[in-house]
């Protein structure tokens, strides 16, 4: 079992950049697909970007191509997500997730683990 912390959230202009963090706990978290997702008021928790446990293979969803970037630390057991040139539309509580099957997912219902989100405003 993993224990995921995120941060880094907070209020930034249009254009303007976070970088969220997301800690984990226990001994295996190279053993986990990680992922991104977000939640906007009324909408679904929608995939914005994974990364694979081995290979660190990365995965982004299309809005966010090119402008987020996703990456690990296997040794800290953290996972990064660094975000420029954002936009009012990435608003959301943006959520870590920990994936302990065979094959990277991009549906948040396939992520076995989950933080308790922190929340990103860009005003415009």
């Amino acid at each position: 079992q993993v224990q995921l912390f995120e941060s880094g959230g907070g209020l930034v202009q249009a254009g303007g950049s976070l970088r969220l963090s997301c800690a984990a706990s226990g001994r295996t978290f190279s053993s986990y697909h990680m992922g991104w997702f977000r939640q906007a008021p009324g909408e679904e928790r929608e995939f914005v970007a994974a990364i694979t446990r081995v290979h660190e293979t990365t995965y982004y969803a299309d809005p966010v191509k090119g402008r987020f970037t996703i990456s690990r630390n296997n040794a800290k057991n953290t996972v990064h997500l660094q975000m420029n040139s954002l936009k009012p539309e990435d608003t959301a509580v943006y959520y870590c997730a920990a994936d302990k099957d065979w094959e990277v997912k991009t549906v948040a219902g396939e992520y076995d683990y989950w933080g308790q989100g922190t929340q990103v405003t860009v005003s415009s």
